[in-house]
């Protein structure tokens, strides 16, 4: 039999306990609330933009504002899960995302617009931080990767709230209607999921100390499994020298490294997010179903690289699986931006979703296991450093748009790529034992 096949990986798994198994269906519904109670509102965007009366560059500024609550409760976010736990952390403040929804919904000018985002970003990034630590903790659990299938479940919801948010744009529902729906929905499911999390410490599936082989990482063998051999390569900083965070100078150097990924992948994530519907409106006149297709084309591709990632980074490693899907973004955005049409812009969305697809859960699974790194401090930093990419980029393509048009501004997108390729060398070549 082929030792590849899947009956052969099943029998070398070990049994994954009852518990484990329902914590991860529980982080599984966070994740896709989480992306499906924001991404619902994108596609409402162009309403929100004419009925306050806003300028390409006022838009781009508010959004752009907004990733600065993210940052700045982001730098919290280890503090608030060492007291409080991760599973705690992340049900409070996604319950708080959806009820600050609810004020982008009803905006009527552009400070509130920017004050409601703000708010929301911040919840988010607290939520963001957490849900990902908590993951960490279930992979740990099943000693094999499952974070790609976390974020597959966010894109999902992501796909589910742009579908949503596009339809009810068509049939002209009341914005303030479907940020209460929102709200109700949204919120009931995200705290009956705080029952199936895990108790505990955070710390409490590390591998010991002392467990680690001779190369200064964690065994395969050790409770952390395949995603903390990944970080092998990385040699343990010695606890002598400067330290920032409980960091060495090196560790902080990776973990840095890593968030700029995060930023370029950010920034092309919202190129999507923020101006896929303008884009499609003022390039095509389309209809705003059509136009809310561009975001629907970019996560669809992203939810199906996220569930299949797993298997893939498996196979490639996390480097090379990056630097594969920043040339497909790169080419298939480009192509859309010189032979500009529906077809070819929500082509060109799409391949940017899949290039992107393995790079947040790569990021943070690295981070979380670099060797000198205290536990959940690596994914803050990281998750910090990718809110810069929504914080930063948003203002930069609003200005484009307005002296240039917003076709021009999105060649920003393959510029992005090319940081991808140029930071993707911090990332893991290590493929797990059971692919070779």
């Amino acid at each position: 039999m082929n030792a590849h096949s899947p009956s052969a990986d099943d029998a070398l798994r070990p049994a994954v306990p009852r518990d484990a198994m329902l914590a991860r269906r529980a982080v599984s519904l966070i994740f896709f609330l989480n992306g499906a109670s924001f991404c619902a509102i994108l596609p409402r965007y162009p309403e929100l933009v004419e009925s306050i009366g806003l300028s390409n560059t006022a838009f781009g500024l508010a959004v752009g504002l907004g990733p600065l609550g993210g940052l700045l409760a982001g730098l919290f976010a280890a503090r608030l899960m060492s007291r409080f736990g991760s599973a705690r952390t992340s049900v409070a403040f996604q319950l708080l995302a959806s009820t600050s929804h609810l004020a982008i919904y009803v905006s009527g000018s552009w400070l509130w617009l920017t004050a409601a985002l703000l708010l929301a970003q911040a919840a988010d990034a607290l939520t963001d931080i957490s849900m990902n630590a908590h993951g960490m903790r279930v992979e740990r659990r099943y000693r094999r990767s499952i974070m790609n299938s976390y974020h597959g479940w966010w894109s999902l919801g992501a796909v589910l709230g742009g579908l949503l948010g596009a339809a009810a744009a068509q049939v002209g529902l009341p914005l303030w209607a479907q940020g209460v729906a929102g709200l109700i929905v949204f919120g009931a499911l995200v705290l009956g999921s705080y029952r199936f999390l895990l108790p505990g410490d955070d710390s409490t599936e590390r591998a010991p100390a002392a467990a680690t082989d001779g190369a200064g990482g964690a065994s395969s063998d050790s409770p952390a499994g395949p995603s903390a051999a990944s970080a092998a390569e990385v040699p343990p900083v010695a606890p002598a020298g400067r330290r920032i965070a409980g960091m060495g100078l090196r560790s902080l150097g990776l973990v840095a490294a890593l968030g700029m990924v995060l930023v370029f992948a950010g920034s092309t994530e919202d190129a999507g997010n923020t101006w896929g519907a303008l884009f499609m409106r003022s390039t095509f006149e389309a209809t705003p179903f059509l136009a809310g297709m561009a975001f629907v084309a970019l996560q669809g591709a992203q939810t199906i690289g996220r569930f299949t990632g797993d298997a893939i980074v498996d196979r490639l490693g996390d480097r090379v699986t990056a630097r594969v899907g920043a040339l497909i973004a790169l080419v298939g955005m480009s192509i859309a931006l010189l032979l500009p049409s529906p077809a070819t812009a929500l082509l060109g969305f799409a391949a940017a979703g899949w290039g992107i697809a393995t790079l947040f859960p790569a990021a943070f699974r690295t981070a979380d296991n670099l060797p000198g790194v205290p536990s959940g401090v690596g994914i803050t930093v990281v998750g910090w450093f990718a809110r810069l990419g929504f914080f930063l980029t948003p203002p930069l393509v609003g200005a484009l748009a307005d002296a240039l048009t917003l076709r021009y501004a999105l060649w920003l997108v393959p510029i992005y790529a090319l940081g991808i390729l140029a930071f993707s060398g911090v990332l893991s070549t290590r493929r797990t034992a059971a692919q070779g």
